[in-house]
């Protein structure tokens, strides 16, 4: 009861904190049932003066921000899901920073010791201040000195102290608004509030868990060692646990500072292209990609070569995932519009009722434009978003990992159209796609798809004589055990009846203390 309490207060605190930085004035009042426009229409009133012309951060920016960190990363996972919060929102809520003081550097210092169980001057020979500072975890700078006498700099992030108590604690609030939401609003259930919260939850308990960043940076590293113009930086697994993640420096310029590039003698327009492909390449021929690739994650290396870091949000693509990508984008390509349903409905997007040539036609629809214009006019990203919103005319359902995909797709176009505002987004993707379905839809592929399908049967098989024993097992302990199972059953029937009469007698006890309580 107190728990309820609890989190309904913190539900009403964030509906004023929304009301008051104008955070409502996003959602339309006509799609709302009659009693919460009457809401709406109180909220709206609570707005801050002139709070609508107001310059600077967006209202659910200022809004999120005001919440708190938990608040801050839950917009930022909203801006990954505009099938969810829509594009407007989802614009702004991708400039959500999340920024905060540094926690002090004695702090630090003891959950290093404490998480590697020696003192800092023994793991480090220096260990400076936080150069960056975020909700869950903080950066330093630090140098080791190895056994050939070879000096290293080092990045390590440490988590924040109290942050996962902080974060159950505003999980367990959200969750609580997400039900009421769902109580209040049933048509609002398309839009999974409750399932969102869940998916956020998972994913911020990964991000909690250093050791799980390290793993993406090491998958991706070897996912990625025969790039000659991307890489990562590599982990230190004796320097890393749970709440201590070190990884090599890196020294480079950000992507954000292109007078920076030029100065340093990289080339911002091969950059660009490299920008793109390099995604390409982690989403199609990987499957696991990079799903945090602004600017700021992005640097590029004095040998030219563009570095990620922050690995706490990755993505994946199955092969089924992967095909449809590149067959989609492929088909875009050489205006082959037919295929591209077929891919749909193959993959099982579409439903089979429906039409692949009416699909064919829907899909010529958004193809066509791209062609009546100039290359570097044409966003790969804007294409996969209207090809989305086509397929829901046609009850594709929504794919988490694509939307996470398209989104990605979007930052991703921005970061390399900001190093090359003439980029041809399309030329540049050709050689990864064509490189893939070249690969795995070709003979070599189909042979090796055939093997597969050849070795999942042996297996199968294989585990038949195994199958059949267990199931023989299971047949002789029910048939053991079926007279004792009626008794049980009669057992469970006599106790659920007497808890239902208590239950009744209790009720009606309240009931009478209330009337009497009343009338005194």
């Amino acid at each position: 009861m107190l728990g309820a309490v609890f989190y309904l207060a913190r539900g009403a605190h964030v509906g004023f904190v929304l009301a008051r930085e104008g955070g409502l004035a996003l959602i339309d009042a006509a799609q709302l049932p009659p009693h919460l426009r009457l809401a709406l229409k109180l909220g709206r009133s609570l707005e801050r003066r002139g709070i609508a012309e107001a310059p600077g951060a967006s209202p659910l920016e200022r809004a999120l921000t005001r919440l708190g960190p938990s608040y801050v990363k839950f917009g930022q996972f909203l801006a990954t899901r505009p099938d969810i919060v829509g594009m407007a929102a989802a614009r702004d809520l991708e400039r959500l920073q999340d920024r905060v003081p540094p926690f002090p550097q004695g702090v630090a210092l003891r959950v290093v010791e404490q998480e590697l169980g020696k003192p800092v001057p023994a793991l480090f020979t220096a260990f400076s201040e936080p150069v960056a500072a975020a909700s869950i975890a903080q950066v330093h700078k630090a140098t080791v000195l190895d056994a050939d006498g070879t000096q290293r700099t080092l990045a390590v992030k440490v988590m924040r102290p109290g942050v996962r108590e902080r974060f159950a604690r505003d999980i367990q609030a959200m969750r609580f608004m997400a039900r009421i939401v769902n109580v209040l609003l049933p048509d609002a259930e398309r839009l999974r509030p409750r399932e969102v919260v869940e998916i956020l939850a998972r994913s911020v308990t990964m991000e909690m868990d250093l050791r799980l960043e390290a793993a993406a940076m090491s998958e991706l590293a070897q996912n990625t060692a025969g790039d000659a113009d991307f890489r990562t930086p590599r982990p230190e697994w004796a320097l890393t646990s749970r709440d201590v993640l070190t990884s090599e420096w890196i020294d480079g310029v950000r992507l954000n500072d292109r007078p920076g590039i030029v100065a340093a003698g990289h080339d911002p327009k091969a950059l660009g292209r490299t920008v793109i492909q390099s995604f390409l390449r982690q989403a199609i021929r990987d499957g696991f990609f990079h799903a945090d690739m602004h600017p700021g994650n992005l640097f590029v290396d004095p040998q030219g070569r563009l570095v990620a870091v922050d690995f706490g949000i990755m993505g994946r693509l199955g092969h089924a995932e992967r095909r449809f990508l590149a067959e989609i984008l492929l088909g875009f390509i050489t205006r082959d519009y037919r295929r591209v349903a077929q891919v749909h409905f193959e993959a099982g997007y579409v439903p089979r009722h429906h039409s692949v040539d009416d699909f064919a036609q829907a899909i010529r629809a958004i193809g066509e434009p791209i062609h009546q214009r100039r290359a570097d006019e044409i966003s790969m990203a804007k294409v996969l978003t209207l090809l989305f919103d086509v397929t829901a005319l046609f009850d594709m359902s929504t794919r988490t990992e694509l939307v996470m995909l398209q989104k990605t797709m979007v930052v991703v176009e921005g970061v390399a159209r900001s190093l090359d505002p003439q980029l041809d987004m399309w030329t540049g993707a050709e050689p990864v796609v064509r490189s893939w379905i070249t690969r795995h839809l070709g003979p070599v592929g189909r042979i090796e798809g055939g093997a597969r399908a050849a070795l999942t049967l042996a297996e199968v098989v294989s585990d038949i004589p195994d199958i059949a024993q267990r199931i023989r097992r299971i047949m002789i302990r029910l048939d053991e055990e079926g007279s004792r199972d009626v008794q049980v059953i009669e057992r469970i029937a006599r106790l659920e009846r007497r808890r239902a009469i208590w239950s009744t007698l209790a009720l009606w006890g309240i009931a009478v203390g209330a009337l009497v309580l009343a009338f005194r």
